[in-house]
């Protein structure tokens, strides 16, 4: 996934080793079909022949994966994986990501960014100041969340364009300008 970015140099933040492409909700059937969520636009990722790396949901190494078969099932894919012939095999990658190394995936476009490139991005807000650093992102549905971490507290942002002044990735920065009293119902536990 891919959005608008302003580009300099120097990232103060290293970026991840693997980037996640795939999640792994359930088995279907009992001949080692799962049921997996892409998360990649690029063409392929999933396609026979692939080779994932699985990390279980306590990020765990599963082992190296390859797709054997592919076919598109209610808005996810139904991937089958060499070695993964049964459910009781199946069964042990539910809840897994599927990763693939940072060099493979190709460079974004000049001006934007990929997702995971936010992670261990400072973010500043106009009024506000130092709101803290991404430690992950999330979509709700609604949208994508930053969360950002400071001082032992975790904040969830929206991610919303209207609401970005700069990303700049190399540098590991992000500006916002929030809605006055956003920072304050985002913090609000009730």
């Amino acid at each position: 996934m891919a959005s608008k970015s302003s580009a300099t140099d120097g990232r103060s933040q290293p970026l991840p080793d693997r980037v996640v492409v795939g999640f792994i909700r359930r088995p279907h059937g009992i001949r080692g079909e799962l049921v997996v969520e892409p998360l990649s636009e690029v063409p392929g990722r999933l396609a026979s022949g692939a080779e994932l790396i699985a990390l279980s949901a306590a990020e765990r190494h599963l082992g190296a994966l390859r797709v054997t078969g592919n076919r598109p099932f209610k808005g996810v894919v139904l991937l089958r994986f060499s070695g993964v012939d049964d459910r009781n095999k199946a069964e042990e990658l539910r809840g897994a990501t599927l990763e693939i190394e940072r060099s493979a995936v190709p460079p974004a476009a000049a001006g934007s960014y990929y997702f995971y490139e936010l992670v261990g991005c400072r973010c500043f807000d106009k009024r506000a100041g130092d709101l803290g650093v991404v430690v992950r992102l999330s979509e709700d549905g609604g949208g994508h969340l930053l969360w950002l971490e400071n001082d032992d507290e975790v904040l969830p942002v929206p991610l919303v364009t209207n609401f970005l002044v700069a990303v700049n990735v190399a540098a590991g920065r992000i500006d916002f300008d929030l809605p006055p009293g956003l920072i304050e119902t985002c913090r609000s536990t009730s």
